[in-house]
Parts: C-alpha cells; structure tokens; sequence
C-alpha cells in the first residue's frame, strides 16, 4: 500500500517542480516555479501542497528526523523563493518536493529493509 502512495506524492511534486522543460535544454521546472512569478502569494500558494507532502510523510510513518528534514527543504523554499529573481533561479535548482518525496521514499525503503531483516 505505501508503493501506491509514493507514487501519488512522486507525481505531484513532480507537478511541482520538474513538470515542464524549457525547449533545447535540461532544465525542468515546475507549477511552483510558475507560482513564484507571482509576488508574495506565489509561495505562499506552493506551501500548501509541500504541507501536503509532509503530511502524507507522517502518515506513512516517517521519523521525526525525516520529517524535520522535509519542513526544512519546504520552510528554505518559501524563504529564499520569497527573495525576487533569487528566488526564482532557486525554485528552478532546488527542488523542494522533489527532494522531499525522495527523502520518503528512502525513509520507506530503509524502514522496509529493517523489517525483513529483524523477521
């Protein structure tokens, strides 16, 4: 059950930050790039499904240090995103959901391999 989870929070964070490609480069970006052209609300409007994110991430059972580490990636998002132009070329390199469902997925897999070994 938790495979078919993952893969619902990988396909939005990938709505998120790497969804589009700009024409004749690797660069991907984006609807929280795309919000982030608007000032102020723009990030704003991106934390609510980062939140999301985090959340399913507790739901799933992930350690409070995973979880840290995913408000961390969110909170650095929102912050620096926040900063115009700055920000903008951040949310196109760091990636914030992206990072975070990666987190999950490994916290999952480690959890999971933990268990097969104590059995």
């Amino acid at each position: 059950m938790p495979g078919s989870e993952i893969e619902k929070l990988d396909r939005l964070s990938t709505l998120l930050d790497s969804r589009f490609r700009i024409p004749g480069t690797p660069i991907r970006f984006g609807w929280d790039s795309l919000l982030g052209l608007i000032p102020g609300a723009g990030d704003l409007a991106s934390l609510g499904p980062s939140a999301y994110l985090i959340y399913q991430g507790y739901r799933l059972g992930a350690r409070k240090r995973t979880i840290v580490r995913m408000a961390a990636n969110a909170g650095l998002d929102l912050v620096v995103g926040a900063v115009p132009l700055l920000g903008d070329a951040f949310d196109l390199v760091f990636k914030a959901n992206n990072r975070n469902v990666a987190l999950l997925r490994k916290e999952l897999a480690d959890a999971s391999e933990t268990a097969k070994d104590s059995s």
